[in-house]
């Protein structure tokens, strides 16, 4: 397993799917854990300690509201850590900040405890930069990540760069 997936809430789900579909794609394990940083913090620490002994080398945290969670996580241990801030919305309403509050508390983390942060919802952007960090260690992903980058390039050669009629 090189990449943990840490959610705080099952509500969180449907987004962080996102992530896992990327690592699936590219053929990278993963472990996904459902740890509040508010409800739980011995059982997140518990478990932080198992995917590091367990070779994870990416963290993946996706967390609204107060968004803790990735910040946490990265006082916990000195695997890089990636933030996905998340818009929470209960069923037929949302907490009116749209996520921001999420985004500001992960990226404003104190100096020393950096999280990598994507945008809003993003965690597929979550799991591409996991990709790229593997990528440093791991030629064959590099490769694949390679490949993934001039089919975007083809595809975007084939729909319109040479000019469209509006």
């Amino acid at each position: 397993m090189k990449v943990a997936i840490f959610l705080g809430s099952k509500s969180d789900s449907e987004t962080m799917k996102k992530a896992a579909d990327v690592l699936k794609e590219f053929g990278v394990d993963y472990q996904a854990h459902i740890i509040s940083a508010h409800r739980a913090g011995d059982l997140l620490v518990k478990t932080i300690r198992a995917v590091e002994e367990s070779g994870c080398e990416v963290i993946i945290a996706g967390a609204g509201l107060s968004a803790a969670l990735p910040g946490v996580i990265a006082s916990r241990t000195v695997l890089p850590v990636v933030g996905v801030p998340l818009e929470c919305v209960s069923p037929g309403r949302s907490n009116g900040l749209a996520g921001m509050d999420a985004l500001l508390s992960i990226v404003q983390m104190p100096p020393q405890i950096p999280v990598a942060t994507v945008g809003i919802g993003n965690a597929k952007n979550a799991a591409y930069l996991a990709l790229q960090i593997l990528g440093i260690k791991y030629p064959d992903i590099k490769q694949k990540l390679s490949e993934f980058r001039q089919k975007m390039l083809a595809d975007a050669e084939a729909n319109g760069a040479a000019g469209v009629e509006l």
